[in-house]
C-alpha cells in the first residue's frame, strides 16, 4: 500500500496589505525588446506563507494569471518541449508535411499552444466558468511529437472546458475521500472487497497487500476529482497541466526544479525563465478554490416552485441521486493547498518548496460560499459521486453509446471488460443550469438530450425519466436548470 500521508500543518492566510514582494523583473527577448510582458513579475510562495501578501492580493494576482494574454516576453510558448512536457527538437513541419515555423511554433488548435489565457476557454457565464463548443480542446494531442494537424478520435479527445465554480470544495472532497479510502483498505486480506467514503462505494481486489484492481478509480485509491474522464488530482497539478500545454507557459516546479528533468531553467528553449513561480502557481490555484459556489436560483411564483419541487422529487425516484449524490458532508471547511496527493511535479508540500497554507471556504472567497455545517463540517451540494461511471450500453441493436466516441483511454483502466475510454466521472450537476452545453465534448444543447443520451449504468434512470408524463419530464428539467452558477455583477450587496 502507499506511504503514509503526509501531515498538513496549515497556515492561515494573513489579512496584511503589505506591497508584493517580487522576482526580478521579467524581460523580452532581445528581438522583442520594444514590447514588454503582460505579467511582468511574479510572486514567491514563501511570501504567501510569511503573511506578506494578504489574501485579497494573492487572489487578485491568481486572478491576473488567469485571465493574462500571455505573449512571449511572458515565456508563452514551448518550441522544444511537447503539451505533456518532454522535450523535443524544435520542430519546423509537422508529420502531415506542411511548414508549421522557423524556430517557433505558433499557437496551433491541434497539438497547441492552442489558447492565449486560461479565460479564452473558462468564461461561460463569467470568468472562471465553463465554455462553448468553439473553445473545445483536443486533449493528448499535445504529448504527440512530431506536431500533429488531426484531431482524430485515434490520437486525441475532445473535451469541452469544464467550469471552475466551486472547484476548492469538491478538491477537498476528494482529498477526505481519499484518505478515507486508502485507510480502509490498509491491512485487509487478499481477496474482494467493497470500500465505503461519504456513502460512495468502490469494488476493489487486493492481492499481495496491493489494490490490484478497482472499480471507478484508479489502483492508487486517489479520487481524482478534474477532467471529465477523472485524471487530475488538484486545482494546482490542472492549472500547470494547462499552463504548459495551452499556453506554453512552464511552472519552475514541474520544469526548471525537477530533477527529472534536469533542473534545467529553460527547458522550452524560450529564452525565458521561471516563467511560472511556485507562488504564481499558489495563487492561480488558490483564486479557483476560492470561486462563488454553485446555488439555487429559484423561480418567483408558487406555481413554478412547486414545478421545481416536484422535480426534485422525480430525480430522486428515477434513480439519479445514486450517482448525482445532492450533497456530501465534508469534515474540514478548510481549502488546503497544496494537495498532498499531487504527484511528482506538482508541488505536494514544504520538502518541495511550499509549505501548506490555507482558508476557510464558508467565510473567505466569493459569494455565494460554502454552505456550513453542524461543528466543523460543511455540506457540498455538488450532485456527484466523484466516481467513473460507463454511460454506454454494450455495443447491440438499439444500444445508446453516445458518449462513446473515445479511442483513447488517457489512463483510465478497463472495467469488466469494457475499455477505459468509456468510463467519465459523474458530472457535477450544481451549475447545470449555467454551463449549458452539455457533455464531455460540449456537444449537446439541452438537458433533456442529456438524460436521453444515457446509456450502461445511467440506462434505467433514463428508461425511467422517458416513461414518465410530459409534466414530469418538464418538472425534472426545470429542477435542474436551478442549479446555477451566480455571476458576482448580479450579487446584492
Amino acid at each position: 500500500m502507499p506511504s503514509k500521508l503526509r501531515t498538513l500543518i496549515c497556515v492561515v492566510l494573513a489579512g496584511a496589505t503589505s506591497p508584493a514582494l517580487a522576482q526580478q523583473a521579467k524581460t523580452c527577448p532581445p528581438e522583442l525588446v520594444a514590447d514588454e510582458p503582460v505579467v511582468p513579475v511574479s510572486i514567491e510562495h514563501d511570501d504567501i506563507v510569511a503573511g506578506t501578501l494578504g489574501f485579497d492580493q494573492i487572489r487578485d494576482f491568481g486572478r491576473r494569471l488567469f485571465v493574462a494574454r500571455f505573449n512571449r516576453c511572458d515565456g508563452a510558448g514551448r518550441p522544444a518541449t511537447t503539451g505533456a512536457g518532454t522535450k523535443r527538437d524544435v520542430p519546423t513541419v509537422s508529420e502531415e508535411g506542411e511548414r508549421l515555423t522557423d524556430g517557433q511554433v505558433v499557437q496551433l488548435r491541434t497539438s497547441g499552444p492552442d489558447a492565449a489565457a486560461c479565460v479564452g476557454c473558462h468564461s461561460l457565464p463569467e470568468t472562471g466558468g465553463a465554455g462553448d463548443f468553439a473553445a473545445n480542446v483536443f486533449g493528448l494531442a499535445g504529448a504527440l511529437d512530431p506536431v500533429t494537424l488531426s484531431i482524430g478520435h485515434s490520437r486525441s479527445v475532445e473535451r469541452n472546458a469544464p467550469g471552475m465554480h466551486g472547484a476548492g470544495p469538491v478538491e477537498m472532497l476528494a482529498r477526505e475521500m481519499s484518505t478515507e479510502l486508502r485507510q480502509r483498505a490498509a491491512g485487509l486480506a487478499d481477496g474482494a472487497h467493497t470500500l465505503v467514503t461519504k456513502g460512495v462505494a468502490f469494488a476493489v481486489e487486493i492481492a499481495g497487500g496491493e489494490v490490484v484492481r478497482a472499480e471507478g478509480i484508479d489502483r492508487d485509491l486517489v479520487v481524482k476529482p478534474f477532467t471529465q474522464a477523472g485524471t487530475v488530482v488538484s486545482l494546482r497539478e490542472f492549472s500547470t497541466n494547462a499552463m504548459n500545454l495551452h499556453h506554453g507557459m512552464q511552472a519552475e516546479e514541474r520544469f526548471d526544479l525537477n530533477p527529472a528533468k534536469g533542473f534545467d531553467p529553460d527547458f522550452d528553449e524560450d529564452g525565458v525563465t521561471r516563467e511560472l513561480t511556485i507562488g504564481d502557481q499558489t495563487a492561480i490555484s488558490l483564486w479557483q478554490a476560492q470561486l462563488s459556489t454553485p446555488t439555487r436560483a429559484l423561480p418567483k411564483g408558487r406555481v413554478a416552485r412547486a414545478m421545481v419541487t416536484r422535480g426534485e422529487s422525480v430525480f430522486d425516484e428515477i434513480g439519479c441521486a445514486a450517482c448525482h449524490k445532492p450533497a456530501m458532508v465534508l469534515e474540514s471547511r478548510m481549502f488546503v493547498e497544496p494537495n498532498p496527493f499531487n504527484r511528482p511535479g506538482t508541488c505536494a508540500g514544504a520538502e518541495e518548496g511550499c509549505p501548506p497554507i490555507a482558508f476557510d471556504m464558508t467565510h473567505t472567497g466569493e459569494r455565494p460560499r460554502l454552505e456550513k455545517g453542524p461543528g466543523s463540517t460543511a455540506i457540498v451540494r455538488a450532485y456527484t459521486d466523484l466516481k467513473r461511471h460507463n454511460l454506454c450500453d454494450a455495443p447491440a441493436p438499439g444500444a445508446i453509446r453516445y458518449f462513446c466516441n473515445e479511442q483513447l483511454a488517457q489512463g483510465r483502466p478497463e472495467q469488466d471488460g469494457r475499455p477505459g475510454a468509456e468510463f467519465f466521472m459523474t458530472r457535477r450537476l450544481w451549475d447545470v443550469g449555467s454551463s449549458a452545453p452539455y457533455g464531455h465534448r460540449g456537444d449537446i444543447g439541452t438537458i433533456t438530450e442529456a438524460i436521453l443520451y444515457h446509456g450502461g449504468e445511467g440506462r434505467a434512470s433514463r428508461d425511467a425519466f422517458a416513461t414518465r408524463s410530459t409534466d414530469d419530464q418538464k418538472a425534472l428539467v426545470a429542477f435542474l436548470k436551478t442549479l446555477q452558477v451566480i455571476p458576482q455583477s448580479e450579487l446584492e450587496d
